[in-house]
This record gives structure tokens, C-alpha cells and sequence, in this order.
């Protein structure tokens, strides 16, 4: 296996961040520092991090979270902020995430992709990094889903019509979007691009800033009866529908 696939099969990180890690010197394999991500590696070989042993691949694990708005989409936070991955330590020691973590407690997740602080929703967290990186592939096009709460008075006919058709943004023309109106002020908004703080940029392109944004489903994915701040594992059947997702 190469060393970058490696380090995401440990929960290092995800597979295209810990082949940075690698060309930057910071893994030894047996003693040695390496640099090459292609570097084959197995169990029979010691691998550390920043001089800290790595124990092997852990259990794969794939987390929902229902984000409040106020915490943020990263592992740690320069600010204090509370982040995602604090969020989900009930999660982890859940059965499903297998007796390995109960005992060992050295499974690390990280966010697959990010939502803005002031946005709530569904996100996941994962240590398989070669399915993170599938999911936020372009080439996977993966539907997110968003209800928004708008202002600038009744959303007509022609600002849904412009949301689905594509409007403009200062990053080039959207995709076209499913869009239907919930009630006075309420929008639902599915887009299969990832870009930042689409959908909000979106909706003030046809005269209606965002006031309260929410994601309900990713993919296949819903937030059911997560409640904001509740997390769960997902099941074996869920992760391999998240693995089947794309062309």
C-alpha cells in the first residue's frame, strides 16, 4: 500500500492531505525519513508521525452530525471556537463504531467538506479518507440539499426560475438547481457543486440575502431525527450507498 493511503487508512488525515505530510518530512518509515507518498508500506513496517508510532489502519467509521450554527467545520480551531469533531465523541463510543475504539479511544475524524459557522445542518465525519475525498469529487456531482430563510420580500417566479436556470457569481455561472418555495420567505435549494458559500451567494444574486441556513440531506443522506448537536454512526447499508454515489 503507498505510504499516503496509508496514513489515511490510520486516520491521519484525509489521503490528498497526508501526502503533503509526507512531502514535508514529517513521517519516518522504520527509522527513516521518507518523503515519497508512493512509498510502499505495509503492517510489517514502522510508521510514525512527528515521531509518534502509528498502530495501523483503524476501524473505517463514517459519522452524521447535526451542526448548530456557532461551531465550526474543522478538527481544532485557533479561536476556541467549539468545532465539529468535539461534537461527536458520544458517537464514537457508540457499538457501531466497533470495540476497537471502546478501549483503545485513538480514532481520529475529520469533516467531510465544511459548513460556514453560521450555517446548521447535516455534515459527516470520517476517517476514510479515500471516501471523503470521493464525495467531494466534482466528478461526483453529490446533491446537498439546503432550506434558507430569506429576506427582501416575496420570492417571485422569476428569482426560482433564475436559481434553477444558473445565475452568475464572481467565480463563473452556477449549475442549475432544484428549487421549490416552502412558504413567505422559505426556500428549499438542492446544488451538486461545492463552492464557498454557494448557496447563500446564490440566493443574494437574485435579491434575496440569507437570514438562516440549514443542509437537511447529503446524498442519500437526511438529517432525520438528529436534533442540532446530536450525532450517530451510520450504518454499514448508509456507507455503502455514500460509496455507490457518482458516475
Amino acid at each position: 500500500m503507498r505510504l499516503g493511503r496509508y496514513l489515511a487508512h490510520a486516520g491521519v488525515a484525509s489521503r490528498r492531505a497526508a501526502e503533503e505530510i509526507v512531502r514535508a518530512g514529517r513521517v519516518t518509515v522504520d527509522g527513516e525519513s521518507v518523503r515519497d507518498p508512493a512509498r510502499d508500506v505495509d503492517e510489517r513496517h514502522a510508521v510514525a508521525v512527528d515521531g509518534r508510532p502509528l498502530a495501523g489502519a483503524e476501524p473505517r467509521v463514517v459519522i452524521a452530525l447535526h451542526k448548530p450554527t456557532g461551531v465550526v467545520s474543522t478538527a481544532r480551531d485557533t479561536h476556541g471556537r467549539p468545532t465539529v469533531v468535539e461534537l461527536v465523541g458520544s458517537a464514537l463510543q457508540a457499538p457501531e463504531a466497533g470495540r476497537e475504539r471502546a478501549t483503545s479511544g485513538r480514532l481520529r475524524v475529520y469533516p467531510v467538506g465544511r459548513l460556514d459557522v453560521d450555517t446548521s445542518g447535516l455534515i459527516l465525519l470520517t476517517n476514510d479518507g479515500e471516501l471523503a475525498n470521493a464525495l467531494l469529487h466534482p466528478s461526483r456531482g453529490v446533491p446537498r440539499t439546503y432550506v434558507a430563510r430569506v429576506g427582501g420580500g416575496p420570492v417571485h417566479q422569476a428569482a426560482v426560475q433564475a436559481l434553477r436556470s444558473g445565475v452568475r457569481l464572481d467565480d463563473g455561472p452556477t449549475a442549475p438547481a432544484r428549487v421549490r418555495r416552502l412558504g413567505p420567505g422559505r426556500l428549499e435549494l438542492t446544488v451538486h457543486e461545492g463552492r464557498k458559500r454557494q448557496v447563500r451567494r446564490m440566493c443574494e444574486a437574485v435579491g434575496h440575502p440569507v437570514l438562516a441556513l440549514s443542509r437537511t440531506r447529503f446524498g442519500p443522506l437526511s438529517l432525520g431525527g438528529l436534533r442540532a448537536g446530536e450525532s450517530r454512526v451510520l450504518s454499514v447499508a448508509e456507507v455503502e450507498r455514500l460509496r455507490r454515489l457518482g458516475p
